[in-house]
């Protein structure tokens, strides 16, 4: 689930540089404008799994013996 988080955090990041170089919303243009359900989908995942990513980010993690 961590790692499906970071994806779309990713995700969500590489798009907003995207608008704030160039102003070009990449998943608006994939998905059919930033008012297409598809596009408001992936918008929703992104801030779902940011604010998950808060969640692991102040999770203590117990570091594994190699």
């Amino acid at each position: 689930m961590e790692r499906l988080a970071l994806l779309f955090v990713i995700i969500g990041a590489l798009n907003w540089g995207l608008i704030g170089l160039f102003q070009f919303d990449l998943v608006a243009s994939l998905f059919g404008g930033a008012e297409s359900i598809v596009s408001r989908i992936v918008y929703t995942l992104v801030g779902l799994f940011g604010v998950y990513a808060i969640k692991v980010l102040f999770t203590d993690r117990e570091e594994t013996p190699t």
